[in-house]
């Protein structure tokens, strides 16, 4: 697949930087869902998920977004209100997705569970973190981590019922999509 070229403005939801893709670029890549890219942001590196932002939910065109790092930004010379160049490309050598405290302690009681989710794919552990994550309070966060260990136990590899085409993190998003950024003027 060739590089995809295109620019775009950082914007603010909350105190994350964002960049958005346009809709059309987005329907290049290869999944609606998740999708690991490399690239640069005004010409500094980077490898990173890209989440859904399940636009879809509401009729809108859906694209891909995804949260830059300080470093990156710092790199590439740019913050939140700035117009970006982009270059990118989906790859299949995903990234070890980072895996959350109270997730990691809970496999660390159920040598089951953790032999299991040693050896399922990255895509896989990111499906299960992001599953994890999609909810807004710790107690459901708790009964879906304790949901995880049990199917993990009983050999289940991904998580049920998981539509992968939805913004799962809630401090980004409502009802499932990707919130509108802060006015930037």
């Amino acid at each position: 697949m060739p590089k995809i070229n295109f620019e775009a403005k950082l914007f603010k939801i909350n105190s994350w930087t964002i960049l958005h893709l346009p809709a059309d670029v987005s329907a290049k890549l290869p999944s609606r869902g998740i999708t690991m890219v490399e690239g640069t942001i005004n010409d500094a590196p980077f490898k990173t998920l890209l989440e859904p932002d399940g636009m879809y939910m509401s009729g809108k065109k859906p694209s891909h977004w995804f949260c830059p790092d300080e470093k990156l930004l710092k790199a590439a010379h740019a913050a939140a209100g700035d117009a970006v160049k982009v270059e990118l490309e989906p790859t299949k050598d995903w990234i070890e997705p980072e895996v959350p405290d109270d997730l990691k302690k809970a496999l660390a009681t159920s040598p089951k569970a953790g032999a299991l989710w040693k050896e399922i794919t990255p895509l896989t552990r990111w499906d299960w973190i992001r599953w994890i994550r999609a909810v807004k309070t710790s107690e459901i966060r708790q009964k879906h981590i304790e949901i995880a260990l049990d199917k993990l136990n009983k050999g289940m590899r991904r998580p049920c019922c998981f539509n992968r085409s939805l913004c799962s993190e809630p401090a980004v998003s409502r009802n499932w999509a990707l919130l509108e950024p802060k006015n930037m003027n």
